[in-house]
């Protein structure tokens, strides 16, 4: 009553869709994959069965996350993880494996993949895997992280530390050492009362000086470093 004016429509901004590329060496396994995806709101951009092709097709489509297999067959998963990080900073490795072993996961991770997940996990998480993974978050399952960040803390204790590491501003090393701990965009954006945006830009920030390439990165230095250690 006596608004004679247009009304204002108050949208809340939608979330961006998240484009999606997998790669797995079995079509049926593959197929389903991508269906369960699409169901929930993915943008399946292409599917491909070997490394090789993977990297191809990685450098036309440039989805935000590749879901890789490890073992292709006579590709390996490893190998093509490193070139799609290396060539396209802005796409995301989450490996889908069966193999939970400890020396696929260290490779894999090395090689660039932001997280690592077995093939044994539900639909919901690899949705939520998915999501976080996109959003930068290094997403493993249950018992993985740890098995990792304490391989870099192993190997943080050898003698050889390498250069003299860039100098980074005091925020960018305090939101560094929340990484380090394990702690997402928005937990480190509420603990330092920050903006979500602001610590996107201090992470991305800090990973141009390192040259690495996602947080799983940023953890290992941090370790490598000693910073994880100064909460």
């Amino acid at each position: 009553m006596g608004n004679t004016g247009p009304e204002t429509e108050i949208r809340e901004e939608e979330p961006m869709t998240v484009s999606v590329m997998i790669v797995d060496d079995h079509p049926i396994w593959r197929d389903g994959v991508a269906r369960d995806l699409a169901e929930h709101d993915f943008d399946v951009k292409a599917t491909a069965p070997d490394g090789e092709s993977a990297i191809r097709i990685a450098r036309a489509v440039r989805p935000d996350v590749v879901l890789m297999d490890i073992n292709l067959g006579d590709t390996s998963g490893v190998d093509a993880t490193r070139a799609i990080t290396n060539e396209l900073p802005d796409t995301r490795v989450l490996v889908l494996s069966a193999s939970g072993e400890h020396n696929d996961v260290l490779q894999a991770v090395k090689a660039g993949a932001s997280g690592y997940l077995v093939k044994s996990a539900s639909v919901a998480e690899l949705v939520d895997a998915v999501r976080r993974t996109a959003e930068g978050d290094p997403v493993f399952t249950a018992g993985l992280a740890g098995m990792v960040l304490g391989e870099y803390r192993r190997m943080a204790d050898s003698p050889d530390m390498g250069d003299p590491p860039p100098r980074l501003t005091e925020r960018e090393t305090e939101v560094l050492r929340l990484v380090a701990k394990g702690l997402t965009a928005k937990q480190i954006a509420d603990r330092l009362v920050i903006s979500h945006r602001t610590v996107e830009n201090h992470v991305q920030s800090t990973l141009r000086k390192l040259q690495l390439h996602n947080r799983v990165e940023l953890a290992r230095y941090a370790i490598e470093h000693g910073l994880d250690r100064d909460f």
